[in-house]
């Protein structure tokens, strides 16, 4: 029987070394940190997300969350990021089908349900929650990302023939998602009545995008 404690057995376990121990402990304080803002925007709004309100919440210093972030922005950018990850997710969960047409359809109730479950993280991403927060490059491939899904259906049905027009892909994915954020910007601006009336506009002004997508003259 092997002695576990022997010297032969401690020389096969793998030791970080301090710096990899440090670089541990920093993305586990960044996550914790992350976390505790996503809490407080999740709620009460991304107008509470505050470094002072988020190093309350984990019982640490502000000058803490400003050595691991530099400002508040750089803490929206985490938040950012993890809201790509929810909406990928949302898009990722639509039902399947092979009609294209009918899966954008899906896909875009899909991004209506993200702005309701998440509309924190929505008016934060989208809504411009945080008026000195400007997405970077990253943030900004992480919405490209989530919204994979979205550039596959619409390049397959023009690959196919079925969306024709002067547009290549990406302009026609702005113009359809563009067009969505209006009518929900319009509804948390409360200008659209209730829930249910700003989900039948909403509805409406989809099957429209969809259906002109689709049509013989192209959109």
């Amino acid at each position: 029987m092997t002695d576990q404690n022997s010297p032969s057995a401690a020389n096969t376990r793998k030791l970080k070394t301090y710096q990899e121990a440090r670089l541990q402990n920093t993305e586990n304080l960044r996550k914790l940190v992350v976390d505790a803002a996503a809490t407080i925007l999740h709620d009460e709004g991304p107008e509470a997300v505050t470094v002072r309100k988020v190093a309350q919440k984990v019982d640490c210093s502000t000058k803490i969350i400003y050595s691991l972030f530099v400002n508040k922005e750089g803490l929206a950018q985490q938040l950012y990021l993890d809201g790509c990850k929810l909406l990928a997710n949302e898009l990722e969960g639509t039902p399947h089908t092979d009609d294209p047409a009918q899966q954008l359809l899906h896909l875009g109730e899909a991004f209506w349900q993200f702005g309701q479950r998440y509309s924190s993280y929505y008016k934060l991403m989208f809504g411009g929650a945080f008026a000195d927060f400007k997405p970077d490059e990253e943030s900004m491939n992480g919405t490209v990302t989530a919204m994979r899904q979205l550039l596959t259906v619409i390049g397959n049905a023009q690959e196919q023939g079925l969306i024709t027009g002067p547009h290549d892909t990406e302009t026609v994915v702005r113009i359809f998602w563009a067009s969505l954020h209006g009518v929900i910007h319009l509804y948390m601006g409360g200008h659209l009545g209730d829930v249910q009336a700003a989900h039948a506009v909403y509805k409406q002004t989809l099957s429209l995008i969809v259906g002109s997508l689709f049509s013989s003259r192209g959109f």
